[in-house]
C-alpha cells in the first residue's frame, strides 16, 4: 500500500528535530490535558508518537485515495449551479476520508474537538496532501483559517465555530476583489451595521476566492464609511447557513482544477465582527496571510516532492541508446538538482514552522497568564524569526516548485508534454504557487527590511557557529564566503542611498539571503543524517554558490545611471 509519509523518511527526520521538545512542552502546557483527555499525550515521547501515527494515517489516505483520485478530479473539476458549488466526485471522497479520520481542526485545542497539534506536524500533513493533489490540498488546508478566528475571535465565537471546523466543515478567506488584488487596502466590500437585527450586513463582490462556497468565511470588508485605505477595514465572520452570498461563477484555471476559485456576490449577507473594528487589514489579515503563506510553502514542497517522484521513476524506467536515461549525466544532474532544491526548501519550511510554533504557543499562553521575562524574550525572538523566514519559505519554495516541475517534464522529454503523464498536472498546479497569497515580488517586499536591518546576516553568522561534521566543514567555509558576498552587496546598495536602486536590487538580495540560509540548514541536516542529506547538501551549495556569484557580479558591476534604461 502506498503511504506518502512512510515512503519519505525526510519527514520523520524533521518531526524529530530537537526544537520539537520545547514546542511540545509549550503546546501541551507541560502535558496538563492528560488529566482530562485519555488520548492526550503523557510526555514528549508520547506526543511525537501521536503525531507520527496521525501522519502515517494521513500518508495512507493520501496514497490510497487522494492520489488515485487526482487525475479524475483534475479532469472533472467542480461545478457551479444555482449559486452553489458542487465538488468533483473524487473531491467528495477525499473530504469524506479526511473527516472520518478526524483530520480537521488539527491545531485547535481538545476542548473544541481538535487534536491540539503544533503547526509543524500539521504543515507536514499539508505537504503530504499537496504531493498527491495540490488542488485538494487547498480545500483541506484552509481549515487553518480557524487559527485567526481562535486568535482574534471571542469566546462565544470560539464555542460556536471552532467545533464545526473540527467536525469537518470547510473555510475560506474572502480578501481579493476585482479592483483589489495585491493592493488589499483598496478593498471596498461594504459592511454596515444593522441596528434592528444587531448584526453587520455585507454587500459587494469578492473575486478569486479559493473554496469560495465554504461553510465559514473570514471576510475583509470596509466598515468605516468615507475611508479609502486600510484603516477603514475590519474582519468579519460569515456563516453560509445564514445565506446572502452566491457564487456567480467558478474561474476556468490553468491548474489546481479540484479547488473551486469563485467570484462571490454578497447581498445584504448577515455577518459578525471578528476582533476590533479597523484592524482587519493591519493586524488580522497579516496574521491570516502569514499562516496561508506557510501553507503555500508546504504545498510547494509537496509539489516538488511529486515532481521528483515522477522524474525519478521515469528516468529509471525509460531506456534510450541501450540503457536507462538515469545513467546519462545530463539527466542525473537534473535529478540531483531537483532533489537538492527539495531538501533545502523543506529544511527552510520546517525551520520556519518551528519558529512559528514557539511564538504562537507563547502568545496563547499569554492569554491565560502573564509571561515570565524569559518567556517574553523567547516570544519576541521567535516572532521576529518567523516573520523574517515566512516570506523566504513561501517565495523560494514556490519558485523551486515551478523549476522542479519544469525539469520533471524535461526529464520525460516528449512524453512530458502528453496529458497521460502526471508531470503536466504538477507543472500546471505549481504555477499558481508563486502568485497567490502574495507573489514572489511581494514576498521580496516583506523580506527586504530584514536584509537592510541586518537580521538575516545576524542569523547567518549565528548559523556559522553551529557545529557540523568533518565532511561538511569545507562546505561551511564555502557558505561563509557566500555570506561575505551577500554582506558586501547589501552594503553597496545601502551606501548608495538610492531608493530606486534599492527596490531594483531587492529580489537579488532576497535570493542571496535565502540560498545562504538554506545552505546552512541543509548542512545541519547532513551533519545529523548524512545518509539522507549529504549528497543534497553538496549539490545544493554548489547551486547556491553559483546563484550568489551571479547576483554578486550583477550588483557589483551595475551602474545606477543605467536604471533609466530599464524604465523604457
Amino acid at each position: 500500500m502506498a503511504n506518502f509519509y512512510t515512503e519519505h523518511p525526510e519527514l520523520r527526520y524533521h518531526l524529530n528535530n530537537p526544537m520539537m521538545e520545547r514546542i511540545c512542552e509549550l503546546k501541551e502546557r507541560n502535558y496538563r490535558d492528560k488529566e482530562e483527555y485519555d488520548y492526550a499525550p503523557q510526555d514528549y515521547a508520547d506526543a511525537i508518537d501521536s503525531y507520527d501515527k496521525v501522519l502515517e494515517i494521513t500518508g495512507e489516505i493520501t496514497g490510497e485515495i487522494i492520489a488515485l483520485n487526482a487525475e479524475g478530479v483534475d479532469a472533472e473539476g467542480p461545478h457551479c449551479a444555482n449559486g452553489r458549488v458542487e465538488y468533483a466526485s473524487g473531491t467528495k471522497q477525499n473530504l469524506d476520508a479526511m473527516v472520518k479520520a478526524g483530520l480537521n481542526g488539527m491545531t485547535m485545542p481538545r476542548r473544541f474537538g481538535g487534536l491540539n497539534f503544533p503547526i509543524t506536524p500539521y504543515t507536514m500533513c499539508a505537504e503530504i496532501v499537496a504531493a498527491a493533489d495540490a488542488g485538494f490540498g487547498n480545500i483541506w488546508s484552509l481549515q487553518d483559517c480557524i487559527e485567526t478566528l481562535y486568535e482574534f475571535g471571542n469566546e462565544d465565537q470560539h464555542s460556536r465555530f471552532i467545533p464545526r471546523i473540527c467536525a469537518g466543515e470547510t473555510m475560506s478567506m474572502d480578501l481579493t476583489e476585482p479592483d483589489a488584488g495585491s493592493d488589499l487596502q483598496s478593498v471596498m466590500l461594504k459592511a454596515t451595521y444593522d441596528e434592528t437585527n444587531n448584526c453587520w450586513r455585507l454587500n459587494g463582490v469578492k473575486r478569486f476566492i479559493t473554496n469560495g462556497d465554504a461553510d465559514l468565511h473570514l471576510v475583509l470588508a470596509r466598515s468605516e464609511e468615507g475611508t479609502r485605505d486600510g484603516r477603514g477595514l475590519s474582519m468579519f465572520i460569515y456563516d453560509k447557513r445564514d445565506g446572502g452570498v452566491n457564487v456567480r461563477r467558478i474561474e476556468n484555471k490553468l491548474g489546481i482544477h479540484g479547488s473551486p476559485t469563485c467570484e462571490l456576490v454578497y447581498k445584504n449577507a448577515r455577518a459578525e465582527l471578528c476582533g476590533d473594528r479597523k484592524l482587519g487589514l493591519i493586524k488580522y489579515v497579516m496574521a491570516l496571510m502569514n499562516g496561508a503563506r506557510l501553507g503555500i510553502a508546504a504545498q510547494s514542497v509537496g509539489l516538488s516532492q511529486a515532481a521528483y517522484n515522477e522524474a525519478l521513476a521515469y528516468a529509471k524506467d525509460r531506456k534510450q541508446f541501450g540503457k536507462a536515461i538515469i545513467e546519462f549525466p545530463a539527466v542525473y544532474n537534473m535529478l540531483s538538482t531537483i532533489k537538492a532544491k527539495l531538501d533545502a526548501g523543506r529544511a527552510l519550511l520546517y525551520q520556519t514552522a518551528r519558529y512559528v510554533d514557539i511564538y504562537k504557543a507563547l502568545d496563547d499562553i499569554a492569554r491565560e497568564r502573564k509571561l515570565t521575562p524569559e518567556e517574553r524574550q523567547e516570544q519576541k525572538k521567535y516572532a521576529k524569526l518567523a516573520d523574517a523566514f515566512t516570506p523566504l519559505a513561501k517565495g523560494m519554495n514556490s519558485e523551486y516548485a515551478n523549476q522542479n516541475a519544469y525539469d520533471c517534464i524535461q526529464v520525460h522529454g516528449g512524453s512530458g508534454f502528453m496529458l497521460e503523464y502526471a508531470c503536466q498536472r504538477i507543472y500546471r498546479d505549481a504555477r499558481i504557487t508563486s502568485i497567490y497569497e502574495g507573489t514572489t515580488q511581494l514576498q521580496t517586499v516583506a523580506a527586504i527590511r530584514y536584509v537592510t536591518n541586518g537580521a538575516y546576516l545576524a542569523t547567518l553568522r549565528d548559523y556559522e557557529q553551529v557545529p557540523c561534521s568533518e565532511e561538511m566543514k569545507p562546505i561551511l567555509e564555502q557558505i561563509k564566503a557566500m555570506t561575505d558576498k551577500f554582506e558586501a552587496c547589501t552594503n553597496v546598495i545601502k551606501e548608495s542611498q538610492n531608493q530606486e536602486l534599492h527596490d531594483f536590487m531587492a529580489r537579488r538580495l532576497y535570493e542571496m539571503a535565502a540560498v545562504c540560509i538554506m545552505s546552512h540548514l541543509i548542512i545541519q541536516d547532513a551533519t545529523r543524517a548524512p545518509e539522507m542529506f549529504a549528497a543534497s547538501a553538496k549539490q545544493y551549495v554548489r547551486y547556491a554558490e553559483a546563484e550568489v556569484e551571479k547576483h554578486n557580479a550583477f550588483i557589483r558591476n551595475f551602474n545606477k545611471e543605467e536604471l533609466s534604461e530599464y524604465r523604457k
